[in-house]
């Protein structure tokens, strides 16, 4: 079981902004009834500007969590939209590979930049959940489904299967103390959907936040984002990539079609879909562009024999499972499951379990 978490800002800062006060504080109370233990690392509760302002400073945070033995899990307060700017403070003089032990991580969102990161040294990361939007939920508990999860995570320090939720959210818009206890509005869930493909398949899985990946193949957000993912090598090689099975999901950005098929082609050039072995497709916030997305995957990859299997409850819809990435899983949508399955090697941290 963990005992002690460390939370890290690695994206925005929003955690230290007083407005949310009220959000850290069930997510604090909610943690310590687990009976853990809570520590902020240094530079966390500083702010959206000296958060923004100091990259260097986020990156300092995760090289003392990963030094700090008695941390178990690292959890990252939220997402954001620069984490690449960490890059030359971790991989610069191998000040992060110097440190940097296999122990529980777990974020997503623009997170995603620091699972590549963490993917490079050949950490195990988990991908679905985050301090602020999971375990800070206003409603009167965590999200039944998400709640799942995190407990098997923090329990066991695996996850073993996910299978799909019966409801998906309405994201709520009110984040005020008047939300406080406040249910969002739920809807059936139809489940696991093949698009084309073998319904069972199997790899290791990578991936995360398209906007966040498409980033590192164009500069429009920040115009040295290509340049610093490639100095680094943030995005795995054709060959790194053979039998692995891609994870996509879309943020609450909701990118219209026509962006959706710019990055999903974008992916395509590079040759992806040529290597992996499935792909994985996020369930869209709100549903926004359901059938087009559907429509633009189909239209973009064309390769009919690739597994493609749509709304997974992961990323920025609500409820989130969690995925691990690095460990061995099979699809099977026959099943309606995603089953991991760890060797010696996979032992996520002994030292929790």
């Amino acid at each position: 079981m963990v005992n002690k978490i460390g939370i890290v800002s690695l994206s925005s800062g929003i955690l230290g902004e007083d407005f949310i006060r009220h959000e850290i504080n069930i997510g604090i109370e909610r943690l310590t009834e687990y009976g853990m233990e809570i520590v902020f690392l240094p530079n966390a509760l500083k702010g959206l500007d000296f958060i923004k302002e100091n990259p260097q400073k986020r990156a300092e945070d995760l090289i003392d969590a990963f030094k700090e033995d008695s941390i178990d899990m690292i959890l990252c307060a939220i997402g954001g939209d620069d984490a690449y700017r960490l890059l030359p403070y971790l991989f610069e003089n191998d000040a992060l590979k110097n440190v940097v032990r296999q122990k529980i991580f777990l974020g997503f969102s623009d997170t995603t930049m620091n699972h590549f990161m963490l993917h490079k040294l050949g950490i195990k990361t988990f991908y679905g959940q985050a301090f602020l939007p999971d375990v800070c939920e206003l409603s009167k508990e965590m999200l039944p489904y998400t709640k799942q999860y995190f407990e098997e995570l923090i329990t066991t320090g695996k996850i073993k299967e996910i299978r799909p939720s019966h409801v998906w959210y309405q994201e709520r818009e009110d984040f005020s103390e008047n939300a406080v206890g406040i249910s969002m509005n739920s809807y059936v869930n139809d489940g696991f959907e093949l698009l084309s493909g073998s319904a069972v398949f199997e790899g290791k899985i990578l991936g995360g936040c398209l906007e966040s990946i498409y980033d590192m193949f164009d500069h429009s957000r920040y115009k040295d984002t290509v340049s610093t993912c490639r100095k680094y090598n943030l995005f795995p090689s054709l060959e790194e990539w053979k039998g692995k099975i891609l994870l996509l999901e879309t943020s609450e950005e909701k990118p219209v079609p026509d962006l959706f098929r710019k990055m999903i082609r974008v992916l395509k050039n590079y040759g992806i879909f040529e290597v992996i072995s499935g792909l994985l497709i996020g369930k869209p916030q709100n549903e926004t562009y359901f059938k087009e997305y559907k429509e633009i995957l189909l239209e973009e990859i064309g390769k009919k024999d690739l597994p493609i299997v749509y709304n997974v409850n992961i990323g920025h819809a609500t409820p989130r499972c969690i995925i691990p990435f690095g460990v061995h899983s099979k699809v099977d949508v026959n099943r309606q499951v995603i089953e991991f399955f760890y060797d010696d090697e996979d032992e996520i941290n002994e030292k929790t379990i």
